[in-house]
């Protein structure tokens, strides 16, 4: 199995922080979330594989909390996607035909 990890960064106003925190906390490949104002990390989330709906709620409510104090703003989102690799191909030895 391999293991990408990216990075994505997005800028919304503080209105928008809280819908879109929440949209990509739904999809599901985030494995961290860090929301900053300029250069200055404001909050950093972590989020775990297999963590679901009541532990979202106290994030969200802190990013809602931030959304009210600042106004434009980055979240910079660590995403991973775990990908198999496919079995090599059997290689079938050369014929020795003559």
């Amino acid at each position: 199995m391999s293991e990408r990890t990216w990075y994505e960064s997005i800028k919304v106003e503080g209105g928008q922080l809280l819908d879109k925190v929440a949209q990509i906390i739904r999809e599901g490949n985030v494995r961290r979330i860090v929301i900053k104002q300029g250069d200055r990390s404001i909050a950093e989330f972590p989020l775990t594989v297999g963590v679901v709906g009541a532990v979202f709620a106290p994030i969200l409510a802190a990013v809602g909390a931030i959304a009210a104090l600042i106004g434009d703003c980055s979240i910079l989102v660590e995403r991973v996607d775990t990908a198999e690799r496919p079995a090599p191909a059997a290689q079938e030895p050369p014929s020795n035909a003559a």
